[in-house]
């Protein structure tokens, strides 16, 4: 942990209760602005993105397999031979020419170089370039769905932990109110004792209570600090004033039937899926690929040198081209074609089994946050019936206290269950928006361009974009992937990009001043 997270952590801690009871600014921090660093500065996030592209140049690495290599190889290398006269005279050697030295005596240095230009071209894979590239595609556009899945967990994280810190702000303020009001009861349950009206036993009760509140807003405030650290480790600050949460209706939709439709069709996770089924039938066809011939042109230039005695001889200086056309037609490899073929047709069946396990998952999460977001909007309206009648009965029992109706634990209950009441209240109005957000996430909905339009997205289909032609891309390369994709009787599937949702405006607006 780097020592500024550290210090914004700590500051989570130690900053709790300060702040409380006042007036929220003007500037208050907005939903909104904490989705938009998130967006832009959240580590996770972040280095998805980087792994994405990534994962972009092995569709480039594909694509190399159509185009030309050019290598170039040098060698030199230098031989010592002498022979003494005894050797030679062994060898029958003798003198012939009459110059006193016998033949085959003596000593000869030789240098060798060499320097080889190799061009190598394919004409024809038989499919097996075509199914990696198509391969590698799905594996892109799988990646992308991928991303969006990881950028919508991100923002689910922004929604919860932003929720959560003003749900315990609301929470702390609710049970310092409560120690206040109990300490008041405090001192008004002891002036009554001391004039002899009630008993110590009443005190003694006002007092445990006062004690169980206290010990309660210690842990609150302990549940604070942990949500506030939670959003500074995903936003990447503190919190400060949180305003009020937008509302999310105008991307919810109208019944769960139209939420499975939408999930069906833009769930990331789901059309990842597809795409990797894709990608592992293309293995597949590659597999079957490997039984074609395999056809390349290739060029060579060679050029030679010899040097005899440390003299420069020219006719020892020698140059080689060649050109021609290579057939290479697999015969047999002891079954491996066959096994990768059985195992890349097995994966293939998990995978497209795997498109149904993911598709229920999906829709079994739709149901469960469906149901709770219905769930938690009954509860809602139930927790504000809650909290109006225990107002009203808190306020009878202390003025009914006044008058000698009700007891000193008569008006500890009611104040309790009044409290208990706005805390429930607070987390119904919480689990509500965390149902709706993710809700939105399994249909595909919770991402950047649809709650904070007004920031620059992240464009990962555009960087894919720019690597179909780069360093290394040749002009002959189209029509030899034509015909690598067309003549071959494993044809591998094109995967082509799915239909995405369009942008629903206007964003994550604050809601209307009260």
């Amino acid at each position: 942990m780097s020592i500024s997270l550290r210090g914004r952590l700590l500051a989570a801690v130690f900053s709790v209760s300060v702040g409380f009871g006042a007036a929220a600014p003007a500037g208050a921090e907005t939903l909104a602005d904490a989705i938009a660093l998130a967006y832009e500065t959240n580590p996770t996030l972040q280095a998805a993105r980087a792994s994405q592209r990534a994962l972009d140049e092995n569709y480039v690495q594909a694509r190399s397999g159509w185009r030309p290599t050019l290598s170039l190889g040098a060698g030199w290398a230098y031989s010592e031979n002498a022979t003494p006269d005894v050797v030679a005279r062994a060898l029958g050697a003798v003198d012939r020419n009459g110059d006193g030295v016998i033949d085959g005596r003596g000593r000869v240095d030789t240098a060798n170089s060499r320097a080889t230009l190799n061009l190598t071209q394919p004409l024809w894979t038989g499919g097996r370039v075509a199914a990696s590239v198509s391969a590698a595609h799905a594996e892109v556009l799988a990646g992308h769905e991928n991303l969006r899945r990881i950028e919508a967990q991100v923002l689910t994280n922004v929604i919860q932990f932003y929720v959560d810190v003003r749900r315990d702000q609301e929470a702390v303020r609710i049970r310092e109110a409560n120690v206040q009001v109990l300490g008041r009861q405090v001192e008004e349950t002891q002036a009554r004792f001391d004039v002899g009206e009630i008993t110590r036993t009443d005190v003694a009760q006002s007092q445990s209570r006062l004690a169980a509140a206290r010990s309660l807003l210690q842990s609150t405030q302990s549940q604070l600090a942990i949500s506030r650290a939670a959003y500074a480790t995903v936003v990447g600050q503190n919190p400060g004033e949180l305003a009020p949460e937008p509302s999310l209706a105008h991307l919810l939709p109208s019944d769960p039937d139209q939420a499975f439709d939408l999930a069906e069709k833009f769930n990331p996770q789901l059309r990842a899926q597809k795409f990797t089924e894709i990608a592992s039938r293309a293995r597949l066809a590659g597999a079957r690929a490997d039984r074609m011939p395999n056809v390349t042109a290739q060029a060579t230039l060679d050029f030679r040198n010899q040097v005899r005695e440390e003299v420069w001889e020219r006719e020892f200086y020698t140059r080689g081209s060649s050109l021609g056309v290579n057939v290479t037609v697999p015969l047999f490899n002891g079954g491996l074609t066959s096994s990768r073929i059985r195992a890349a047709a097995d994966r293939n069946t998990a995978d497209r089994i795997g498109i149904e396990g993911v598709r229920r998952s999906v829709m079994q999460g739709v149901t469960q946050f469906w149901s709770s977001l219905l769930a938690a909007r009954s509860n809602i309206a139930s927790s504000d019936e809650q909290v109006r009648a225990a107002t009203i009965a808190a306020t009878g029992t202390r003025e009914e206290q006044q008058v000698g109706l009700r007891t000193t634990i008569d008006v500890l209950n009611a104040e309790q269950e009044l409290r208990a009441a706005e805390l429930s209240q607070v987390s119904a109005r919480r689990d509500e928006y965390v149902a709706a957000t993710n809700v939105l996430a399994l249909m595909g909905r919770l991402e950047g361009r649809n709650l904070v339009p007004a920031i620059p997205q992240y464009d990962a289909a555009r960087h894919f974009r720019n690597l179909r032609i780069t360093w290394g891309w040749v002009p002959w390369e189209e029509p030899i992937a034509i015909i690598d994709h067309v003549l071959t009787p494993f044809p591998a599937p094109n995967p082509g990009e799915m239909p995405g949702e369009s942008p629903i405006p206007p964003g994550l607006t604050p809601p209307p001043a009260r």
